[in-house]
């Protein structure tokens, strides 16, 4: 029902699936534009994805059931929180896939900030390959100073995997420019195919 109302009312176009892994554990590293964007960044995928949400968002009792439905774990903000990055190692060491956003909130223009660091001590953690995702279009549908969303265009790309073993040859600073790096490219190759004016970073 998802991908129909996906295509149907944000003319949704996808790029890149054959990248994300059949089996085995990733993490699936995506930029944050809207509400929308856990709902985008799985809808066209076969594999189950699970997320980190912040703690707050589990405060109302049908939105808590709604988006732990769609696999929305707790996450405290603001600090470490060692129980979600249990939690998280936990269903990568099972194989599964994890969806994060590491610039940590919603844009504020549409365009990517530096990622925060700790992608790369999961992956060598928890053995998994990083799928590079965009999404673009998100934000025009739903900015973050909005509370409802309006329909519009939307692409999403999955980059190639990177590997824990590329993770294991820098540092998670230098991995985490790396990682904002392609997903800024990836970001303005999408505007460009969508006959938009690339973001200058």
């Amino acid at each position: 029902m998802l991908r129909i109302i996906c295509v149907v009312f944000f003319r949704l176009r996808v790029f890149g699936v054959e990248n994300v892994p059949k089996r085995g554990p990733f993490i699936l590293a995506c930029n944050h534009q809207s509400y929308l964007d856990p709902i985008l960044c799985g809808v066209r995928l076969k594999r189950r994805l699970w997320f980190l949400a912040r703690e707050s968002l589990f405060g109302n009792w049908f939105f808590r059931r709604l988006i732990c439905s769609l696999g929305a774990l707790p996450l405290k903000p603001g600090r470490a929180d060692v129980h979600a990055f249990r939690t998280v190692l936990a269903l990568l060491k099972e194989g599964k896939g994890i969806c994060l956003f590491p610039e940590g909130t919603r844009t504020s223009d549409g365009r990517i900030a530096m990622l925060k660091p700790g992608l790369g001590l999961l992956c060598r953690r928890g053995n998994a390959v990083i799928v590079p995702a965009v999404i673009d279009g998100a934000f025009e549908c739903w900015p973050r100073d909005k509370k409802m969303f309006s329909f519009g265009p939307i692409r999403v790309a999955y980059g190639e995997p990177i590997r824990a073993e590329q993770a294991l040859e820098v540092g998670d600073e230098e991995f985490a420019e790396l990682l904002t790096e392609t997903l800024r490219r990836m970001q303005n190759e999408l505007r460009s195919k969508a006959g938009k004016e690339p973001f200058s970073y």
